[in-house]
């Protein structure tokens, strides 16, 4: 018997295959600051939609660049969740419209009835709010 080494199926690296861009980023630029100082920074990044990178570049330059990660502001990430918890509700209320075809019986149900159009409304108000609706 021979200790020949165990042949191993060749992976390609995990960044092979990835595009490469033609400007590629290959500088880095450290600066110190104190807390306050990075707590206003990210502030006002976050304000601004982007990444604390991409808005020191846009303040330095002028642009954030073409792969700039922008990111919604805060209001708005609270509106879409809003907006998710509404149709967790609206489930609801649909399981109990579902429970009253099945059966006919179930106390209440003009006020659910009122619920679920107060719902609708709040919905659509959310969707005007995102800037999706009509």
């Amino acid at each position: 018997m021979t200790d020949a080494p165990i042949a191993r199926a060749k992976r390609p690296a995990p960044w092979r295959g990835r595009k490469r861009v033609k400007d590629a980023r290959g500088k880095f630029i450290a600066v110190r600051c104190t807390e306050s100082e990075y707590a206003s920074i990210v502030d006002k990044a976050t304000e601004a939609g982007l990444k604390i990178g991409s808005f020191l570049r846009s303040l330095a330059i002028g642009d954030a660049g073409p792969r700039a990660a922008r990111r919604p502001p805060v209001e708005r990430q609270e509106l879409a969740r809003l907006l998710g918890e509404l149709g967790k509700i609206g489930s609801n209320v649909n399981q109990l419209a579902h429970g009253l075809n099945r059966d006919g019986i179930l106390p209440g149900f003009p006020e659910i009835l009122a619920a679920q159009r107060d719902i609708r409304d709040m919905r659509a108000a959310l969707i005007k709010a995102l800037g999706r609706g009509d």
